[in-house]
């Protein structure tokens, strides 16, 4: 088996830490977004199909935030349990508990990719008004002819 030393999950926490403070960023952009747009909603503005929209894309990004925080804490409480397993020299449980932080924050940041693709699909949504902008994709904006 792969010999771990205090150092294997020590080397995690500033990841962590950093994926931690990012998530929370993504999390207060969402949120001073949809309490933007409950405001817009409750004032009767127009376009509230759109308002409607992309507050349940919002609230669905907000969930999936959630869920990376509590999987990045749950990752970094039990990389500091793996340091005390391998300091009482519970080598087998050690492994275990890395092994399941890892994985927890390969979630994590899986879970992340997906907000991303959300919060594309959100701005689209929002520019969908635009009938020129709805008729471009990557191809057209490497091959656009500068004007």
């Amino acid at each position: 088996m792969l010999e771990i030393s205090i150092n294997t999950p020590a080397l995690l926490f500033p990841a962590i830490t950093l994926l931690m403070l990012a998530y929370t960023n993504r999390f207060l952009a969402v949120a001073g977004r949809v309490r933007k747009l409950h405001e817009e909603y409750v004032s009767g503005k127009p376009n509230e199909r759109n308002i409607l929209g992309q507050i349940k894309n919002l609230r669905s990004r907000l969930n999936l935030i959630r869920y990376m925080q509590m999987l990045s804490v749950i990752s970094f409480l039990l990389c500091v349990l793996c340091m005390y397993t391998i300091f009482r020299n519970w080598i087998e449980a050690a492994h275990f508990i890395f092994a399941t932080s890892l994985i927890l924050l390969f979630i994590s940041i899986s879970l992340s990719l997906i907000e991303i693709n959300k919060s594309t699909r959100a701005i689209d949504l929002e520019l969908s008004d635009i009938e020129e902008l709805s008729k471009e994709n990557i191809f057209t904006d490497i091959f656009r002819q500068q004007e």
